[in-house]
């Protein structure tokens, strides 16, 4: 059976519940929730995300606790033809994308948060072997006080490492992707395999993600052919000393400014990811209003930072494209400046001080964001570092304003000298009529921001389907179809947002 006709097969509900007791003897009552069909209950399991996306018919929530269990899941599913598949979630906290919920129906949720060992960690070679469950503060807790440190994002200490890197997130130092060096996967048959690079207890080897051969270790990233239990992530070198130069501009000097922070960041005058916020999520994290706020890090040697950071402070100055320019080792953040707080410390791998910009931009902390938070919603593209293609990105967020009174808010994550990350985030009040406007906007974007050129790289799960209306090439789209059929051709994992 192939994933089309997967979708049009009804849930068994009579061999689903003689699956699910089968899981509830291996798990234990106490870590598993079923729901029956049609019940009330059914449809608010993953429990209301606060994008206010449908709330998707689940039918079971399963919380194994070791990587057996879930290969026994696994089994007991493959011997039970259910036709519910498996969706698997490492923390649920993929906020802005649906949050824990698949992007289909009828599906069974197995929650790996019970799965949070850090199994293994050398840092004399700079990599750490971890579960989907471990989230980004517990690891860097683990690193305190070693030259090491980890990719931390601006997102709250309390989401899953592995889960972010799965689904190619962006951290403050480079995007997720980079930090995967190897994958401990459970096939749809149950076997478990290794893919990438893993530590060898006999011998120490160099990390090699991509080994010999034909590198299957992406064939796992954004993908249900498999459920990823464990990843070996790659630290990074912990700076001697770091600064973080802030500049403000003002929109008139949008382009210029533009093309300047890109020769500084061709030239390798800047060290990580440059962020830069426009004026409305400026004010949503806590900052000053009505200016463009630019984040950049100068780190390494003591000497090369001093001297580094006074030739950017020269160039700024130079320019005379920027309002302010101040210096996180002259002028400390004040109390409400959440953006400069949290961005400086997780420059330096500490995300301790994130919740204070979730908190900020939708009013509850991490275990309430869903349940209780603002509406909002992202929209991930990747568009070129260019002045002209940032003014146009912008003038495509005034359009969607104009046609809808969302207005959303931008950061540029400038990942090299040719690629932006732009995190495009609409906020609304959720239970309102701008629900359906926030939603209408987010239509919005993927259609202009495509047609413009500027194609997503995640998805959120209304939209999966733009997974084959962006493929480049329809026959490698096929292609992933076809290996989907060859690892999983009685459909046990749950089509995902990719597929």
């Amino acid at each position: 059976m192939n994933q089309s006709s997967r979708s049009l097969q009804p849930v068994d509900h009579m061999v689903l519940r003689q699956a699910l007791e089968r899981v509830a003897y291996l798990v234990g009552e106490e870590n598993i929730t079923c729901y029956e069909p049609n019940a009330s209950t059914a449809s608010s399991v993953c429990w209301r995300n606060v994008s206010q996306f449908r709330q998707r018919d689940i039918r079971a929530v399963i919380r194994p606790g070791t990587i057996e269990e879930v290969q026994e899941i696994v089994r007991i599913f493959n011997r039970f033809k259910t036709y519910a598949g498996l969706h698997a979630i490492s923390t649920g906290r993929n906020w802005g994308l649906g949050s824990a919920q698949p992007a289909t129906d009828g599906v069974v949720t197995i929650d790996l948060q019970r799965l949070n060992a850090l199994r293994e960690i050398d840092c004399s070679s700079g990599w750490a072997v971890i579960e989907p469950g471990l989230t980004q503060i517990e690891l860097a807790r683990f690193l305190v006080g070693t030259d090491r440190m980890l990719n931390v994002t601006a997102s709250s200490g309390h989401t899953s490492v592995v889960g972010n890197a799965l689904d190619r997130g962006v951290g403050l130092r480079r995007q997720r992707i980079d930090d995967l060096a190897g994958l401990e996967v459970v096939l749809p048959d149950g076997e478990v395999v290794k893919v990438g690079w893993w530590p060898d207890e006999s011998r120490k080897t160099a990390v090699n993600p991509y080994g010999l051969g034909p590198a299957l270790l992406h064939l796992f990233t954004q993908s249900n052919l498999g459920i990823v239990t464990a990843a070996v992530i790659k630290l990074l070198p912990r700076p001697e000393r770091q600064c973080i130069l802030r500049l403000t501009f003002p929109r008139e000097n949008l382009q210029a400014a533009i093309a300047e922070l890109r020769r500084w960041v061709a030239q390798e005058l800047v060290s990580g990811v440059l962020k830069i916020y426009d004026t409305i999520s400026t004010e949503s994290y806590g900052g000053r209003p009505g200016q463009h706020l630019v984040l950049l890090c100068v780190s390494g040697t003591p000497r090369r930072v001093d001297a580094i950071t006074k030739i950017l402070v020269e160039e700024a100055a130079i320019c005379a494209l920027f309002t302010t320019v101040t210096q996180s080792d002259l002028v400390p953040a004040a109390s409400n400046d959440f953006v400069l707080q949290v961005v400086e410390h997780a420059y330096a791998g500490d995300p301790s001080q994130n919740e204070l910009m979730l908190r900020s931009a939708v009013g509850q902390d991490a275990d309430h964001v869903d349940s209780a938070g603002g509406g909002w919603i992202f929209f991930l593209p990747f568009i070129p570092f260019n002045g002209e293609a940032i003014a146009r990105a912008f003038e495509l967020i005034d359009l969607i304003y104009e046609k809808t009174g969302i207005r959303a808010g931008t950061t540029v994550n400038a990942l090299s000298a040719d690629l932006i990350d732009l995190v495009v985030s609409f906020k609304f009040t959720p239970n309102s009529e701008e629900v359906t406007l926030a939603h209408q906007a987010l239509n919005l974007a993927y259609e202009l921001f495509a047609h413009a050129g500027f194609f997503p790289y995640r998805l959120d799960i209304d939209h999966a389907h733009w997974r084959e209306k962006l493929a480049l090439d329809p026959l490698g789209y096929q292609l992933v179809r076809q290996f989907t059929q060859l690892l999983d051709p009685d459909s046990i994992i749950a089509p995902g947002r990719y597929v």
